[in-house]
């Protein structure tokens, strides 16, 4: 299984300490948000500090951005990590494209298998030499001309994995996408009764096999030295679950476990301002169907039973402002657990 960790971004300049802190802990990579901070500009400083670890974002607003853009940001972060780098793109919901990013919404699913589609275009006319001729109904690109064609530096295509909560999502990251990045706001159950079938489903249809597509994520990591750093943790996330389970986007998870009633009352209370209160709304059995929680001697195999056989990596942290430092040998313990992924299908 894979350990993933995140960067700092509020200060590049704290990056290459971070950076080379995960690798020597042997984390197997470092991934960016899109939260208060730009998505790329922290890989960009650690694919030139490290030599070992994979570097992703997890995930970048796709809409925003047209996929030319990021098929560049992209090709510049392969080459300097020389083929360390995989992409995580999202859709985000609907008031934050409109009324955040100033972009019109359209339905999610058919414009996100039309971006992939579109940047492995890109990068193919750039690689290999043939014609640019993209045409869909979200985007086109018939144009490509040699002043614009970066050199060739004999990288892997970039893996492209998509961020997937509905049926919908869900289906598209196993047809299309190299992988598929759950939401921290995910149980087991939601897993293995709706995210892998679907995943199985979108798969069925282009043919992809499992082994090269990996499944990231599905709920938060609660942990520490003793057990109060593991308190602290818990309720770092006990405010995340209630934060996103106010989301109506998120509530078919807690509806699969009969919450739907918490969902609409914490909505209620975001409405009203009550941010604050939040929290408390969440007991700890309900904590814990999102989180695996223990001390460092005991978390092997707590994410062994709250993950295995359903990811196939998972995050250290789902925050940049909280990163854990996990012992190497602990980091160890956790990366022999088996998994059904064995590598990205990045062949030209």
């Amino acid at each position: 299984m894979r350990i993933l960790t995140t960067l700092p971004q509020n200060d590049l300049n704290e990056v290459p300490a971070a950076a080379a802190a995960a690798e020597a802990a042997g984390f197997d990579g470092v991934l960016t948000m899109e939260n208060r901070h730009d998505p790329f500009l922290a890989l960009g400083v650690a694919a030139t500090t490290t030599k070992r670890l994979a570097l992703g974002t997890a995930v970048a607003i796709a809409f925003p951005r047209s996929p030319m853009v990021v098929a560049n940001v992209c090709w510049d972060l392969q080459t300097a990590s020389k083929g360390r780098f995989a992409l995580g793109i999202g859709p985000q919901i609907r008031p934050h494209n409109e009324k955040r990013f100033s972009v019109p919404w359209l339905a999610p699913v058919p414009r996100l298998r039309e971006y992939v589609q579109a940047l492995r275009a890109i990068w193919r006319s750039w690689e290999t030499g043939e014609r640019l001729h993209f045409e869909g109904e979200h985007y086109t690109f018939t144009l490509m001309t040699p002043n614009f064609t970066p050199a060739s530096t004999g990288q892997p295509m970039t893996p492209i994995t998509i961020a997937a909560v509905g049926d919908y999502s869900l289906r598209l990251a196993g047809e299309v996408a190299d992988g598929v990045r759950l939401h921290g706001f995910c149980t087991r159950r939601y897993m293995e009764e709706v995210c892998l079938p679907r995943i199985a489903e979108g798969m069925a249809r282009t043919g992809r096999r499992r082994e090269s597509f990996e499944v990231t994520g599905g709920g938060f990591i609660a942990t520490g030295a003793n057990d109060e750093e593991v308190s602290s943790a818990v309720e770092w996330v006990r405010y995340r679950v209630a934060f996103y389970g106010s989301t109506p986007s998120y509530w078919p998870v807690l509806q699969l476990h009969g919450l739907g009633d918490l969902g609409r009352k914490l909505n209620r209370m975001t409405k009203e301002g009550a941010w604050d209160r939040i929290a408390s709304e969440i007991n700890d059995d309900t904590l814990r169907l999102f989180a695996a929680v223990g001390r460092h001697d005991e978390l092997a195999g707590v994410i062994e039973e709250r993950f295995g056989g359903a990811a196939d990596a998972v995050y250290a942290s789902l925050s940049m402002d909280m990163r854990p430092a996990l012992p190497p040998d602990l980091v160890q313990d956790i990366r022999r657990l088996p998994t059904a992924f064995e590598g990205y299908d990045t062949a030209w």
